[in-house]
Formats: structure tokens, sequence, C-alpha cells
């Protein structure tokens, strides 16, 4: 993270008030929505930037990521703390906890990341697949989400992750 980006991610007022209610104890959405006032959506937003930017971890809850921070701070301002961020382990951070997803992302690239590694790790090229051991082998990604294994499965074969004909299933992605 450089000074810049720590800048970016909090100069919008929005993202400063969501950082500071995370920063008193709010760890979810809906308590950053009380604590602010903000409506749910922006509060949403700020919190998936202020994480793409690095300055927040959900894990176990929303926390500001008190060692990033403190890395950054001992780099000095003009060089960078960290690597910088891969998108895709960003996406599978934040949606995948333990091995299972939390939930799908509503916008479409970011739900096709998490298909993509659901689907690479889940069924191997060329083999074919009854829709019983499809659903048999979707649910584990599912347990304890918000998801479920229909509606995963649906968006595979949405996404052309997944090919289905006659109650079979094969991959078709990657």
């Amino acid at each position: 993270m450089t000074a810049q980006a720590l800048a970016g991610a909090l100069a919008d007022e929005r993202r400063r008030a969501v950082f500071a209610a995370i920063v008193l104890g709010a760890r979810d959405v809906p308590s950053v929505v009380t604590r602010t006032g903000l409506p749910a959506r922006d509060v949403a937003t700020a919190v998936r930037r202020l994480t793409d930017a690095g300055v927040l971890t959900d894990a176990d809850g929303l926390r500001v990521d008190g060692e990033r921070l403190r890395e950054f701070a001992r780099a000095g301002a003009s060089s960078p703390a960290l690597p910088p961020v891969d998108r895709r382990e960003t996406i599978l951070r934040t949606f995948l906890r333990d091995g299972a997803l939390i939930r799908l992302p509503a916008q479409r690239g970011r739900r096709r990341v998490l298909l993509e590694h659901i689907t690479e790790h889940t069924f191997e090229p060329g083999r074919r697949y009854p829709e019983r051991l499809v659903d048999e082998a979707l649910r584990p990604w599912c347990e304890g989400g918000a998801a479920d294994h229909v509606t995963l499965r649906r968006y595979l074969v949405d996404d052309v992750l997944l090919t289905r004909e006659q109650g079979v299933y094969w991959r078709t992605g990657p």
C-alpha cells in the first residue's frame, strides 16, 4: 500500500465514516449502517473498497487491518509496504471462509472469479457428472453461508463453466 492508495481509500467521506464505525466496534454491515446512518448499499460499497485497499479485513467480522497499517507506517510514505494485492485473491478472501462460500457477489465480474475457483476445485475436465453428484459436490461450498447449491449450480451453467444435457453435467470452463 502506498501513501496515495491509503489516502485514496480514506478520501471519501462515507468511507471515513464506515472506517470510524469499524474502529469503534461495528463488526458487520448492519451495525455500521446503524452507527453511521448511511444507506446499506453505500456501507457495503465502502466496506468492499476499504477491504480491497487492504485497510479492512473481514475475517471474523469487520476489523481494521492494524498489522497492514503498521507495516505501511514502518516502511515510510514513499515506499510500498507490501506487494500489490492480487484482485483474485482479494475476491476469494472476501467471499470464501474455510473453504465455504459466505455469499455470492452481486457483481458479475467478482461472481465469475469465484465461480471459476469453485469449478477448478470441484470438477475434473472431461468427466461427466449426474445432477445428484453435482449437488453433492456443491453442498460443501454452501454450508453455513447465504447461498444454496441449486443457485450455485445455476450460476455455473449460466456462466458456461458447466454444461448440462439431459441431467448430465460436465466442465466446460477453466
